[in-house]
This record gives C-alpha cells, sequence and structure tokens, in this order.
C-alpha cells in the first residue's frame, strides 16, 4: 500500500462500486461513476494516473479507431496497457477507465495507458496528466454550435499541450494547422509521401484553405482529401514539415482494407478506405516512437477489428450490415468514399440526429458530397433519425430518386425496412447519437452482442 489522501481513498472505492453497478444493471456506464470520483476528489486523476506512460490521442476524426489501433500494437508487444476503448474521451470518462484499473497495492511501473481525449477536453487531462507523448490527428470543422471553425479547435488543443512541454507530440504533417507550432515539445510528423490523384485543386468546402501564417491561399504538390495534403504557401514560404514516418505507395484499396507501404516497407491496413490508411499510419507511427518492433506493427494492422459503430459489421437476415459513424462534412465524404469501392448493389440506411453531442447545428449536410452517391448501385436509401426531413431533402437535392427513398420514423420501422430490402450489404451512416440509439436498439433486439 502506498500513501494517499483520505478523500482520495474514499473518492476511488466509491467510483469502482458504481462501475461495478453500472456493469452488472445498465452493461456498463462510463462517465457517471468518474463525475462522481471528481466531486469528491478534483485531484484525482493525479493519484491514479502516476503509475502509467501515457498516450494521448486527440483531433477531429480518427481518434478512437487509431486510439485502439495502438492500443492493440502495445498490447500484442506484450505490455501491460489499459485503455477507454468505448470512446469515453471526456474527463469523467476518463477518470473513470483509469479508477476502473486502479489497485492500492504498488505494481510495476512499465504500465502503458492509450486514452483518447475530447478536443476541449485535452486541458482538463494535461493540468493533472503528465503523457509519454500526445497524437493530433486532424482538424475538421465539428459540432459548430461548440467548437466554432477548425482555428478555435486548434487553439483549444493548444491550450492543453502548453501545460505538458515534456510530452513528445505526434503530428498529422499533412495538417496544415499543425506545422510549425510555437511550443518547445518534441515534434514528430507523419503523412503522405505520395499522391493518391492529380487532384491539386482543394475544394470550395475544405476546411482550412489559407496560410495560418499570411493568409494567402495555399497550394498543393497534391490533396489527400479536404485540405490534407503536402501544402506550401507562395507568398511566406511556409509549407509541410518534413515527415518522419510516410506512406511512400497504396498498392490496393477495397472495401475491405488497403494495401500501402510505409517507410519503405508493406502493410496491409485491415480498415477501408484513405482516413483509415492516416489512422494506421499514425499508430504505426506512436509504436515506432516506442520501440514496437515491426512484426507486431505488421501482425496488428493486418487483424485490426472494428470499434463499435466504426465499420462495424454484423449480419441482418442474412445481409451483411455495416455501421460507419459519420459526423462533419470530410468524414462524411471520406465515408462515401470508401463506399464507392464497393461495386454491388446495395442499400443505405442514414441517420441525423441533432442532440448536443451530434452538434445542434446540421446545416454542415450541405457541405457533403452526396452527390456522389450516383455513381453506386443503390437499391433503397432509409432515412431516419431526428432530423430524417432535413437529410432526406439534402438527398433529395443530390439527386436520389423518389421511389428509392423509404421513411422510418422510429427504429422499428427503420429495422423492418432493413431486413426487407433487396441486395447483399446495407450501409449504415449515422451521427453520434444516433449510432448509439440504433446499436443500443439492435442489441435489445439480440442483434448486436456486445453494447459497449
Amino acid at each position: 500500500m502506498f500513501k494517499i489522501k483520505i478523500n482520495t481513498f474514499f473518492s476511488i472505492i466509491t467510483s469502482k462500486i458504481i462501475i461495478k453497478l453500472s456493469n452488472r444493471l445498465f452493461k456498463g456506464g462510463t462517465n457517471f461513476p468518474g463525475r462522481i470520483a471528481l466531486r469528491m476528489d478534483k485531484h484525482v486523476l493525479s493519484t491514479i494516473t502516476k503509475d502509467y506512460k501515457i498516450i494521448l490521442i486527440t483531433g477531429t476524426n480518427g481518434k478512437t479507431t487509431t486510439t485502439n489501433m495502438i492500443y492493440s500494437m502495445i498490447k500484442d508487444s506484450g505490455k501491460d496497457v489499459i485503455t477507454n476503448s468505448t470512446g469515453a474521451n471526456l474527463r469523467p470518462g476518463i477518470t473513470a477507465c483509469f479508477i476502473k484499473y486502479f489497485s492500492f497495492k504498488n505494481k510495476s511501473t512499465d504500465k502503458y495507458a492509450v486514452i483518447e481525449v475530447d478536443e476541449a477536453n485535452l486541458k482538463l487531462i494535461t493540468e493533472y496528466v503528465s503523457p509519454r507523448a500526445i497524437v493530433v490527428t486532424n482538424l475538421f470543422r465539428d459540432q459548430l454550435d461548440r467548437y466554432g471553425e477548425v482555428y478555435t479547435t486548434l487553439n483549444k488543443i493548444l491550450e492543453g499541450l502548453e501545460k505538458v512541454p515534456d510530452a513528445e507530440l505526434i503530428l498529422n504533417g499533412d495538417e496544415s494547422l499543425l506545422g510549425d507550432l510555437a511550443i518547445p515539445n518534441k515534434k514528430i510528423y507523419y503523412g503522405f509521401n505520395y499522391a493518391l490523384d492529380n487532384n491539386t485543386q482543394i475544394s470550395i468546402n475544405a476546411d482550412a484553405k489559407f496560410c495560418k501564417k499570411c493568409k494567402h491561399p495555399y497550394k498543393y504538390d497534391y490533396i489527400t482529401y479536404n485540405h490534407l495534403g503536402k501544402f506550401y504557401c507562395e507568398q511566406c514560404g511556409y509549407k509541410r514539415p518534413e515527415l518522419d514516418f510516410y506512406i511512400d505507395d497504396v498498392k490496393e484499396l477495397s472495401p475491405s482494407g488497403s494495401l500501402v507501404n510505409i517507410n519503405g516497407y508493406e502493410y496491409y491496413i485491415n480498415q477501408p478506405g484513405i482516413y483509415n490508411i492516416y489512422n494506421g499510419l499514425c499508430a504505426y507511427s506512436v509504436a515506432k516512437t516506442l520501440d514496437i518492433g515491426n512484426s507486431y506493427i505488421f501482425n496488428s494492422l493486418k487483424s485490426q477489428k472494428s470499434s463499435f459503430g466504426r465499420q462495424e459489421a454484423i449480419t441482418i437476415n442474412n445481409k451483411e450490415i455495416k455501421i460507419i459513424l459519420v459526423k462533419n462534412p470530410a468524414g462524411y465524404d471520406q465515408a462515401i468514399n470508401t463506399i464507392t469501392l464497393d461495386k454491388r448493389d446495395l442499400n443505405l440506411a442514414v441517420l441525423l440526429n441533432d442532440n448536443y453531442a451530434d452538434g445542434r447545428d446540421v446545416s454542415w449536410i450541405w457541405d457533403v458530397n452526396f452527390e456522389s452517391l450516383s455513381t453506386l448501385s443503390i437499391k433503397k436509401v432509409m432515412v431516419s433519425g431526428i432530423r430524417l426531413y432535413d437529410m432526406a431533402v439534402r438527398l433529395k437535392v443530390a439527386g436520389i430518386e423518389n421511389d428509392k427513398f423509404l421513411m422510418a420514423e422510429d427504429y422499428e420501422q427503420l429495422l423492418k425496412d432493413i431486413e426487407n430490402c433487396e441486395g447483399e450489404i446495407v450501409y449504415v451512416l449515422a451521427t453520434y447519437t444516433a449510432m448509439i440509439d440504433f446499436r443500443k436498439f439492435l442489441h435489445s433486439k439480440g442483434l448486436i452482442k456486445k453494447l459497449w
């Protein structure tokens, strides 16, 4: 046993009891136990995290998938590691995660924690935690009523980074907002040293089109998606930093995954889409920074399983159902681009909510390139969620034919439509709370075994 303050002791014990009760009665509960612990001792994170080598993952898109990839690599290498795999990335959820695994007995200090952190909560975590490394994946418009534009999100992240100058930063070098940061931390950059196509013209709906130094429009040698790519400013000379880890070839893109070269070696990433190549490259970069062997990285990327709601596949009425979280224009476009790799007859279920966790403002759907759906062999488009009529109007404008629409005002109707539709696969594109609620519904029907 080691010395611990009395309020910290009771904070931990009380939270542990609530965690056990939540698991038994509600099949989980990731935030409430942490809220109680923090109410009893707002400094409890300082105690329960001190024995861990902590890697924090933040950014707009890809946090959960990248976190799980890094966790798998560390675990496969034989190290002791924990993670907040359910995506509870606010301070209460992170607190509950550490309390769940906390022991009052002295143990080995060679323990790792791979923790996903909401962008606005990073500063609340680094107030009490000294991480080994911090990952920033990218910065896109997301939840406009909460974050505003990408520059606001960047400032929130910088507030967190400034508190931990000794933490190593692993940053997406293709993200123009993350280059040349005025902080003393050691910086490692990853990105694409490979042009996917001949596109050098940034979209009008891209998120960071102007130089963060002089506000002149960026030029690109190539663009991967949205505003990511090999950028440079003709006016002031600001350009993409030199990359430490990079994609130098994309050999295959399929609905199942991607075959790529990373720093000259071939890897298969068992998750589809360009955005998952970024996630895999990011995880690779962290693993190499932690001196994890290539064989562990290779096998982990090759066998990586989907996180819940992130390309998660289940079977309903002999049809494959793939659930994809979509929450902003950049991510939605990448999800659609990934679906276009599937040449089968398919169906879409599109779920749009406007709860707090989704963002109240749903105007962002007009920046999604739904028009590209016209290239697909779509049987039916099922529309559901709180804002189903807003989504239906958007899809109508995008050119979806009237006879393909099925409107489902509740999940019972949506499930019936999914069961009865033709085709081999149904892609479910759902915003955050819609994804959570629909999974809970499917779990209550016995169609999903693991809720969290």
